[in-house]
């Protein structure tokens, strides 16, 4: 492609970014949906009606644009919202890259304000009405956190104590900050933090996210050209900023996303996604940290990943994962006794900032939504200290068996094309929820005419699964790459097949590191590839190859008398594409899935008994 017309392409992508809703900013707790707790939920009840304080204050005192002076001179903008009463008061800080002046909770939580916490809430650098370069977790943005803990800490109206809070962009530069051990930073409190840029979001299965990361470029780009609300006061300083953020639409963000799409550094995983990777410097967290995660989340992978690090580290640690897409965290909550995620929060803050005796302790250290039980429970650890490994194969006549395949089973062919999967379940998560209104998102059949299935007899018992899961799969083409989408899903009597989960690989990655992948009862349960230029492996045409595939951990019960489908594909658009060189390497070709004795394709699942 000319490099000219891929600018207008990158251009027109923002551009429709722009026109998305903000559903990064705020998720909105929902109506409550209590159901009697289980048996497993009462091994350890949550109690939530044991801790909630009233309001102390009425009403409270806003200080727009306090400017801070970080230590190279750039200068950012902060807002300071604090009870209207005598303090000093501890401080939770949300830095945000999505400008402060918007509309939310995030941005302006009178939920703490009014039981005694200052919320400070500052734009990260380059981006809302602060100024300097927008870099995304990078070096600079990172080092920025201390130093405004540092600065919360130090006020007059502070107590010294920091907490630190927010979703998605906020949740990550949490971790970012925690790792540095700021003076003052008592807790945070991520809510859908990634672990690994790289495998996580930009590139999982090394290839190119297009489902999501235009949306949030251009959401970014966007938020940092509104004007700043101290343009009257600040004229010069205000032009200043908004000539250099619209400077910016041909910087990092052009930058990061056509050296994905063309193959460049981005496309593989390397310092540039280790400096932006929370999960390189977990070890480094020492303060109480509450995660909580969503099913269907962007980060579903590496939500549960971060708090399992912290947890091994010996930090006190807990994890919530709900049935959740990135746009609607925390809905559906209050339920089976687990509340809503700011009354969390604040029993979480009470303890750690106020030093109020909240009985933390007690809090389950995992609780996960049951998908297809339709309820939180809690559970030994995660992953599922209990679960077992479990092999299906895939086999002829488009059956899922244990039962391994005879030595003449057919193969399987599809052609290799850029759009399988336009829309399912993986086109609902991979924008964030946005067009969760389409019945193909709730239902995969038409999605799985353009894929190979495999499908179980309906179990005669609930079969629970809980953890990550990895396909085996043989296969080969006629072309120079192959692209492969792995989707788990429930069929239902009616014959509706729903999403749960899913992996993706390109085979040139198809290299694995063992000892960075995770196994349970000697099966490779979590394959760990490198993706980088050196492990890079050539596709011979019609060579056959053993793909090892990661699908993202789920928690899900399979009801008695519904089916477990795999739905195998070629691609899985909107959310991914191959990056240019590899797209080209692969249109047009036809693929086979072999499954017989000699090449037996299956899956690996984390089977829980009950």
């Amino acid at each position: 492609m000319h490099w000219r017309n891929f600018r207008v392409v990158i251009s027109l992508l923002i551009l429709v970014s722009l026109l998305t809703d903000l559903a990064l900013v705020n998720a909105a707790s929902a109506k409550s949906n209590s159901k009697k707790p289980t048996v497993e939920t009462q091994v350890q009840e949550w109690e939530a009606a044991a801790y909630e304080r009233p309001e102390q204050y009425s009403s409270y005192i806003t200080e727009k644009d306090i400017f801070i002076t970080m230590r190279d001179g750039v200068i950012l903008a902060a807002d300071v919202h604090r009870p209207d009463g005598p303090g000093p008061f501890p401080v939770i800080l949300t830095q945000t890259p999505y400008n402060k002046n918007q509309n939310g909770s995030e941005n302006l939580n009178e939920y703490f304000i009014k039981r005694g916490y200052a919320h400070m809430v500052v734009d990260v650098r380059g981006t809302g009405t602060s100024q300097g370069t927008w870099d995304s977790f990078g070096e600079a943005e990172q080092r920025d956190g201390k130093e405004l803990v540092e600065w919360a800490a130090r006020q007059p109206w502070s107590t010294g104590k920091v907490g630190l809070y927010g979703s998605s962009y906020r949740a990550i530069n949490q971790l970012f900050t925690a790792a540095q051990q700021p003076e003052g930073l008592e807790a945070i409190f991520p809510v859908v933090p990634m672990a690994d840029v790289y495998r996580d979001i930009i590139m999982s299965g090394g290839l190119v996210n297009t489902g999501f990361i235009p949306l949030w470029l251009g959401l970014v780009t966007g938020s940092g050209l509104l004007p700043p609300t101290y343009t009257l006061s600040e004229p010069i300083m205000a032009a200043n900023v908004l000539l250099s953020h619209a400077g910016q639409t041909t910087g990092y963000q052009t930058n990061t996303l056509s050296s994905a799409i063309t193959g460049g550094d981005f496309a593989y995983d390397g310092p540039a996604s280790w400096l932006r990777s929370p999960i390189t410097v977990a070890d480094e967290i020492n303060v109480p940290a509450f995660f909580s995660g969503g099913l269907h989340d962007l980060f579903q992978r590496g939500t549960p990943l971060l708090y399992e690090k912290l947890k091994v580290n010996g930090v006190e640690a807990k994890l919530l994962m709900g049935n959740w897409t990135h746009g609607d965290y925390g809905s559906g909550l209050p339920a089976n006794n687990v509340p809503v995620l700011d009354q969390i929060a604040l029993r979480w803050f009470d303890q750690y900032l106020m030093g109020i005796e909240t009985n933390t302790e007690k809090i389950p250290d995992v609780t996960q939504f049951v998908i297809g039980q339709d309820e939180f429970q809690v559970q030994p650890g995660w992953p599922h200290q209990q679960a077992e490994a479990d092999r299906y194969y895939l086999r002829a006549g488009n059956l899922l068996t244990k039962e391994t395949p005879s030595a003449i089973e057919p193969s399987k062919t599809m052609l290799q094309q850029p759009f399988n999967g336009i829309c399912s379940g993986s086109t609902n998560q991979w924008t964030a929820g946005i067009p969760s209104a389409l019945p193909c998102t709730k239902d995969n059949r038409l999605t799985e005419a353009t894929e190979v299935t495999y499908t179980t007899a309906p179990v005669n018992s609930d079969l629970k699964i809980s953890g990550p899961i990895a396909a085996k799969i043989f296969a080969k083409t006629t072309a120079k790459e192959l692209v492969l989408s792995v989707r788990i899903t429930d069929v239902a009597p009616d014959g509706s097949s729903s999403e749960i989960t899913a992996g993706w690989l390109a085979a040139s990655h198809r290299a694995i590191d063992e000892t960075k992948s995770r196994y349970l009862n000697g099966e490779n349960i979590q394959p760990w590839h490198p993706f980088t230029k050196v492990a890079a492996m050539d596709v011979i045409p019609n060579e056959v190859m053993e793909l090892d595939i990661e699908i993202f951990p789920t928690n899900v019960v399979i009801k008695e008398g519904h089916r477990l489908r795999v739905a195998i594909g070629p691609s899985d658009f909107p959310h991914s594409m191959s990056p240019a060189p590899q797209l080209l390497n692969q249109l047009g070709g036809i693929a086979t899935i072999l499954s017989n004795k000699a090449y037996p394709s299956s899956i690996v699942l984390p089977v829980v008994e009950n």
